[in-house]
């Protein structure tokens, strides 16, 4: 008799036992926050590894326990994971999660117990609200300043500096029970592509790329429990394929070089990087065979989930993806799971909630405090939000009324038809008032660069503010989350 007339049949008509380890290879994004739609209760039932939620699946903290907890009702140990780096990106403002600097932020005041402050706070709320594991913390290095995507997602330049926050951030967060990971192996600063929109490539030679893996090596050493790869070609590591797919990188690299033991997980399959190079589901397959431990697929409709999931099946069935590698995956899923899937008992509260703001404060007065403009007129140009991350409702104008309520001010989120009409408007609004230009990653969109410069020439005593990375204002918030941009308008308004 064969193997399989011994062994009972999963739906899939695979051994239970490799339905099961195949399932456990896979995390899944859902749309709704109110209940668990029947095909992912379907998932969850047959061993899904791990739910991903998103603001979409967020409105309140106690309708986030109760979908953390019909989600373990069905399988009590299913990972649930979310984003959660701080600063300008996260997917918990509705359920009150704490506000923290991002990693940027931290990284200029470099006092790694604030970091391990603020990465103690994001995780004690995650406890409370039964996630168990976040996507964070960011280890990429700020290699160019035209690189899109990482920016002030990283704690800076330095390897050194990026170590020690990474360690502190680990290590607090695994004191409070929740699974933490470093991204995105091996290193997403050195590119000029966001993955999401296209395929990256880093081009640097190979002795060149040994700096961005220190700081994933200090998290390894660190014990941080999980990885999350690239979907960034490294022609010196593998001119053939992105690191997600890359059995060098994610096996010989990673594996061997590093010594990682962990859980691998994949970054979204559907950014384009993936999508539109491979497909979602010849990614999944690709990348589970390279070494990946787990595939997110994270957008809402699940039956881009299901393709995905049967296209693993009928590898296996076919052979062209080896079952002992699938068992290898899912063994080391249900460790982390064994650690991590069920919440903390321990009371969750207690969090310092003064570390965020203490944090953005002493980032923008690093390098000295201008004299106050109350009553200014304020202008904010920032990009529309990213349509793979997260913006929370977080704006400078907000901050300002807050800190100031003689303030007045205009916001602008991209390029405008008639700029010098705006510019006119904006000048005669103003007024006689202090006038404040901020700007957010300008050199990246020139349109920015050009308000600013006209709103300059008519005003030349215009105070000019950052609030992405420094770009020659007189202040920097260092990132565009609500205490980075807070901490900016009290030093506006002389508080």
């Amino acid at each position: 008799m064969s193997h399989f007339e011994h062994t009972s049949l999963g739906a899939a008509g695979l051994p239970a036992d490799l339905d099961e380890a195949a399932h456990r290879c896979l995390v899944a994004g859902f749309d709704g926050a109110t209940s668990v739609p029947d095909p992912l209760k379907e998932l969850v039932d047959r061993g899904l590894g791990g739910v991903i939620l998103f603001t979409r699946n967020i409105r309140d903290a106690r309708q986030v326990r109760r979908l953390t907890d019909e989600l373990r009702a069905i399988r009590p140990d299913v990972i649930v994971a979310i984003d959660n780096e701080g600063g300008g990106i996260g997917h918990l403002v509705a359920a009150g999660a704490p506000d923290v600097p991002g990693s940027y932020a931290l990284g200029v005041v470099d006092d790694p117990n604030l970091t391990a402050r603020c990465a103690d706070a994001l995780a004690a709320h995650l406890a409370g609200l039964g996630i168990t594991a976040a996507y964070a913390p960011v280890a990429d290095l700020r290699h160019r300043p035209d690189n899109p995507i990482v920016r002030t997602r990283s704690f800076g330049v330095d390897p050194e500096l990026a170590a020690r926050h990474l360690r502190a951030w680990i290590t607090a967060t695994e004191a409070r029970g929740i699974a933490s990971c470093a991204k995105h192996f091996p290193g997403h600063g050195g590119t000029v592509t966001d993955s999401h929109l296209g395929m990256a490539v880093d081009p640097r030679p190979y002795d060149a790329l040994g700096v961005d893996l220190e700081p994933f090596r200090a998290a390894v050493d660190a014990g941080v429990p999980m990885l999350m790869s690239a979907h960034v070609v490294f022609p010196a590591l593998d001119p053939n394929r992105p690191a997600t797919l890359s059995r060098r990188i994610l096996g010989d690299l990673l594996r061997h070089d590093l010594g990682f033991d962990g859980v691998l997980v994949s970054d979204a399959l559907e950014m384009k990087a993936i999508a539109d190079e491979y497909g979602e589901a010849a990614g999944a397959r690709i990348a589970l065979a390279a070494g990946a431990d787990q595939v997110i697929v994270a957008v809402c409709d699940l039956n881009v989930t299901l393709h995905c999931r049967d296209a693993v099946l009928d590898a296996l069935r076919t052979g062209v993806l080896a079952e002992e590698r699938i068992q290898e995956a899912a063994g080391r899923v249900r460790l982390l799971a064994g650690r991590y899937a069920t919440p903390p008992t321990s009371d969750p509260a207690g969090w310092d909630a003064d570390a965020g703001i203490e944090a953005a404060r002493r980032a923008v007065r690093s390098r000295g405090v201008p004299p106050a403009v109350r009553g200014a007129h304020v202008v904010d140009l920032f990009p529309p939000p990213h349509p793979g991350l997260n913006w929370g409702g977080e704006d400078l104008l907000s901050e300002m009324r807050a800190a100031d309520p003689t303030a007045t001010g205009t916001a602008v989120t991209g390029e405008c038809a008639d700029p010098d009409s705006l510019v006119e408007g904006i000048v005669r609004r103003c007024g006689a008032a202090p006038l404040v230009v901020a700007t957010c990653d300008a050199g990246l969109h020139p349109w920015q660069v050009r308000l600013r410069d006209a709103l300059s020439v008519r005003r030349p005593d215009a105070v000019r503010v950052d609030t992405g990375l420094p770009e020659g204002g007189v202040l920097c918030s260092y990132g565009r989350g609500r205490v980075n941009l807070r901490a900016v308008a009290e030093v506006l308004a002389g508080l």
